[in-house]
């Protein structure tokens, strides 16, 4: 692979999307409420993150929405709350506008998280703060330390995105950003094809952590960090791979 022409196709696809050039690119996390403090900004883009399994992501976030806007449903943002709450009073918020899909599982999964939360740092904001908003540490913190206290945000796949989710639109200024690894799900493997980061034969043998490294060291020194080309590439590749203007 050239690394040079990778970096130079990157570049613009990221002018592109900034653009509008590659179609549809409304994000289903770009619909939400204006928030009047960080801790509601970040449980907002945290607690959904946990249930985004299997699942249209845009559907997700459009009840999460709806549970936000409506006042009887609204306190299931509020970490504090949720870790005092009976188990049937949080499942009925939770179910109300579809944001909970299945009546244990996720209100368990959304429970665990919150009263995790709340019991070692009182909100979200803390627990950034307790990194000092390093990925590295944050990594570290939910996937081993108390690994068991955030079932599904701790893997892996849900971890990264997250990770990218509260950097953008939680507005945390994360260190170490450049090591959050691009999530090869079946629209960035097209598109890693297509750009020669893999070959077809190696999309079928290599695995995601494999592919994430190519990516990782590909783009290594270039000012792009491997989260940022997600959206790009995941858009370029759902729209039918519209922008032509590429030196392959």
């Amino acid at each position: 692979m050239n690394k040079k022409k990778l970096i130079q196709n990157c570049n613009i696809l990221l002018r592109a999307y900034k653009n509008g050039d590659l179609g549809q690119t409304i994000m289903p996390e770009d619909s939400h409420p204006r928030f009047k403090t960080k801790e509601e900004q970040l449980n907002y883009f945290t607690l959904p993150m946990a249930l985004n399994y299997q699942r249209n992501s845009y559907t997700l976030w459009e009840s999460a929405l709806k549970t936000w806007n409506d006042k009887e449903t609204q306190c299931v943002f509020d970490v504090s709350w949720v870790a005092d709450a009976t188990e049937d009073e949080l499942r009925e918020k939770l179910l109300k506008h579809k944001i909970a899909l299945q009546p244990n599982k996720h209100v368990r999964t959304w429970y665990t998280i919150s009263k995790t939360i709340f019991e070692n740092w009182k909100t979200t904001q803390r627990l950034f703060e307790s990194v000092d908003n390093d990925f590295l540490r944050l990594r570290q913190t939910l996937q081993v330390d108390y690994k068991k206290g955030f079932p599904y945000l701790s893997g892996p796949k849900i971890f990264n995105y997250w990770s990218f989710i509260v950097s953008t639109y939680g507005e945390i200024p994360l260190q170490n950003r450049g090591s959050i690894d691009i999530a090869p799900d079946t629209h960035i493997t097209k598109c890693s094809i297509k750009l020669g980061v893999i070959t077809q034969k190696e999309s079928e043998k290599l695995s995601k952590d494999e592919i994430s490294d190519r990516w990782k060291k590909l783009l290594e020194d270039s000012g792009i960090d491997p989260i940022d080309m997600h959206s790009p590439l995941w858009f370029w590749s759902h729209n039918g791979f519209i922008l032509k203007k590429f030196e392959l």
